[in-house]
């Protein structure tokens, strides 16, 4: 039998401003990727592709070890999109073979006057066979478990965004424009960055 679990989660956040604007990190994919998911846990696959293995993740009384293969691109104004491309569980062979994840995001920076701020919103979704071991579980414990499991993963995600993305974006910003400035004092960083 087949149950499917949703989760999803959105992020409205102010950005300091810096020297550097935002949209130009935010075109930088592993950067990003690095900042919204543990930097130990993550492979560059190429082509802004990233392998992510997630944490042992326990459900009921199984645990499940998940890796996503994920695209991470940004378009010039900054906007970043994220898709799965591929899915892997380690753990249980019968799992693996019944799981299908699809995870889909946006982040986009806004201006409005003065204020800059990160909007954007993730989906995650899963499909999966039930094992045998958990058939006697009634289904709306099961569904209640994926759905708050897949609700914990991406609220980890926001609040890594919120923190080590902004904090990793100033570090950036003022690295580059302290090599600007001393590659080329009196020009403005903004002037000489075209990313």
């Amino acid at each position: 039998m087949a149950v499917h679990f949703t989760a999803s989660q959105s992020v409205d956040m102010a950005v300091s401003e810096q020297q550097v604007p935002i949209h130009h990190y935010l075109r930088q994919p592993q950067r990003v990727v690095q900042s919204l998911v543990d930097p130990t846990r993550t492979t560059h696959l190429g082509d802004n592709t990233f392998r992510l293995r997630m944490r042992p993740l326990n459900f009921l009384f199984l645990s499940i070890q998940p890796t996503v293969d994920m695209k991470l691109w940004s378009d010039t104004d900054g906007t970043v999109h994220l898709r799965s491309v591929g899915c892997k569980v380690q753990g249980i062979e019968y799992v693996n073979q019944r799981f299908k994840l699809v995870l889909n995001g946006r982040l986009a920076p806004e201006t409005h006057g003065s204020e800059i701020r990160l909007r954007g919103a993730a989906h995650l979704a899963v499909q999966v066979d039930i094992p045998p071991a958990l058939m006697l579980t009634p289904l709306p414990i099961i569904e209640a478990t994926g759905n708050g499991l897949l609700k914990s993963i991406l609220l980890t995600i926001k609040q890594r965004l919120m923190y080590q993305l902004l904090a990793d974006y100033q570090r950036w910003a003022t690295s580059r424009a302290e090599d600007v400035k001393s590659a080329a004092p009196g020009l403005l960083p903004s002037d000489q960055l075209s990313l």
